[in-house]
């Protein structure tokens, strides 16, 4: 191959590859499971198709298994180390904000929501499967005593939720919209709420 050539595919290359930073996978809308005539299997192909979120690194790295936050798209450890703390925000000389304003902070990167913290460890996800995932988010005892209305609001119109398809950086946003997924909850919810087996 000529030098212009290997110049040529390699500017290629990195055009196709950098126009996929960024992008987010699709999400189905509701009306394409209205094929599936049990309204059980259809509930949890819902689920299943809203997992496309719920099991991405956006929402992983804020719903931790231990003290610690992970981040970034490889869900690595958050650097600088921080902990949970006693309100899911940080230890007391560590608290979220001070680094996580109310915007995401281009300059640098740093993500930021006015309400930026951890979710409660009763609602760790990490490591779980959708099935798991899917009974711990239906558990008032440990969803926050949440009603799956509630958890339809929280989940469609929460602006913290929200940050997921706004995350600024080289952030891939969360699969669809919040709308989509917002709709995929109701749908699910309506359905019945049935939960995939893994």
């Amino acid at each position: 191959m000529r030098p212009t050539s290997r110049a040529a595919a390699a500017v290629m290359s990195c055009f196709l590859s950098c126009a996929a930073i960024g992008q987010s996978a699709a999400l189905q809308s509701p009306q394409t499971f209205d094929s599936i005539a049990d309204p059980s299997a259809r509930s949890q192909a819902l689920f299943v198709e809203a997992g496309k979120v719920i099991m991405g690194p956006r929402c992983q790295n804020c719903h931790p298994n231990g003290d610690r936050p992970t981040q970034a798209d490889d869900m690595h450890l958050h650097l600088p180390m921080v902990v949970r703390g006693p309100e899911n925000m940080g230890a007391t000389a560590l608290r979220c904000m001070s680094c996580h304003q109310g915007a995401n902070f281009e300059p640098v990167g740093v993500p930021g929501n006015p309400k930026w913290h951890l979710a409660p460890l009763s609602m760790a996800w990490q490591g779980k499967s959708l099935g798991q995932i899917c009974a711990q988010i239906k558990d008032t005892q440990r969803n926050g005593g949440r009603t799956l209305v509630q958890l339809q609001e929280h989940m469609g119109h929460d602006d913290l939720v929200g940050w997921a398809w706004n995350p600024g950086g080289r952030r891939i946003p969360a699969a669809g919209t919040q709308e989509q997924f917002g709709k995929l909850i109701e749908a699910w919810v309506a359905t019945g709420a049935a939960c995939p087996a893994s």
